[in-house]
């Protein structure tokens, strides 16, 4: 149990149950085939307000565009949602992809959202468009180069602008974020060392990838580590990775629904984003030697079984990493299922 955190830490989440770290949730409301969007959001409200039940710490979701397998393309509208919807749990974005906004927007969101659900906010910034470049192209709405190499810049006057700290000489210290107050704390989230390195540098809580970029887990958490400067935020570093995580009442249950994700990040990979396949279209897909490889691969990476197997690889995983929190991400096709997979977690645990 993290013995350093108190009900009031706006950053260390309580370890609940048996988990010996808090169990978190990233959700990305993924649309299937014949799911609509309006139906893949309420499935994410549903599971936000069972999550809360279910005695999970945090719930996070994903900007997205261009993708029409996911619904997430407004983090901050849907973050607004799902804190009305519940009372207790922190709700944030994992994240909002800092070089598709001007620092100034998402400053005000994020104010606003705090605002309305005081101490309730995450605040996830992540330095890639989270798209394609053309799209990228049309959210910031420029023709030039687009690059990652601005984005200290970028987070510096995010920062700034949330704190009120501009220096009196810098040209914008006379524009004021509003509404204006608390702040809600700030996450740097990677899949690689650049971030990991910068929220070190400055004292902030990082988030890793690790469902879609797990060899590169181990370094980026030591480079953080490493790299930890302590802050008005920390005294010392705090981590969490997301696991993809899928539990059924058997192993060969988890598996038929592990399948139809590992399909869906496949067709993400070749430039071909759909929406998220069912267990069927999955089974009967015609696998080349390099995309079956590529399954094989995903399915060894994440972890699925009955709620036995899936807490001993996450109790193994976590063991492995020393994060302090793990957070919980689960694209199931059937929203039954996808329920009953964070149920049986939650349970496994004895979250509540």
């Amino acid at each position: 149990m993290n013995v350093d955190a108190s009900p009031d830490d706006a950053v260390r989440g309580v370890a609940r149950g048996d988990s010996p770290v808090p169990l978190s949730v990233l959700d990305l409301a993924p649309v299937g085939a014949e799911i609509s969007p309006s139906d893949a959001l309420d499935t994410t409200t549903e599971l936000a307000r069972a999550a809360e039940r279910w005695g999970y710490h945090r719930f996070w979701v994903a900007e997205h565009h261009g993708m029409p397998g996911i619904a997430s393309s407004a983090p901050a509208v849907v973050i607004a949602h799902l804190a009305a919807a519940t009372s207790t749990l922190r709700v944030g974005s994992g994240g909002v992809m800092l070089p598709n906004h001007a620092p100034l927007v998402v400053a005000e969101q994020f104010g606003t959202l705090e605002a309305l659900h005081s101490g309730r906010i995450d605040l996830g910034i992540g330095r890639a468009p989270g798209t394609d470049q053309a799209t990228a192209r049309a959210l910031r709405r420029t023709t030039g180069t687009l690059s990652a190499d601005d984005f200290p810049q970028q987070l510096g006057e995010l920062m700034a602008f949330m704190r009120g700290e501009f220096p009196i000489d810098h040209p914008y210290a006379d524009v004021h974020s509003v509404p204006n107050g608390a702040v809600p704390p700030i996450w740097l989230l990677g899949s690689s060392g650049f971030s990991a390195q910068v929220a070190g540098a400055l004292g902030l809580p990082f988030a890793f990838a690790h469902h879609f970029a797990s060899q590169n887990t181990l370094p980026a958490l030591e480079l953080y580590r490493q790299s930890f400067e302590p802050s008005e935020v920390l005294d010392k570093p705090y981590s969490l990775i997301g696991v993809q995580a899928i539990a059924a009442d058997t192993d060969e249950e988890a598996l038929h629904l592990a399948r139809p994700i590992a399909l869906s990040m496949l067709r993400l990979r070749r430039g071909n984003p759909g929406r998220m396949p069912s267990p069927e279209e999955a089974a009967a897909y015609p696998y080349d030697e390099m995309e079956s490889a590529f399954v094989r691969k995903w399915l060894d990476d994440a972890v699925h079984g009955s709620p036995e197997t899936v807490r001993a690889e996450l109790d193994e995983l976590r063991e492995r990493t020393q994060v302090d929190e793990l957070m919980i991400t689960a694209n199931v096709y059937d929203r039954k299922a996808k329920l009953r997979s964070f149920e049986l977690i939650s349970q496994a645990y004895r979250l509540n």
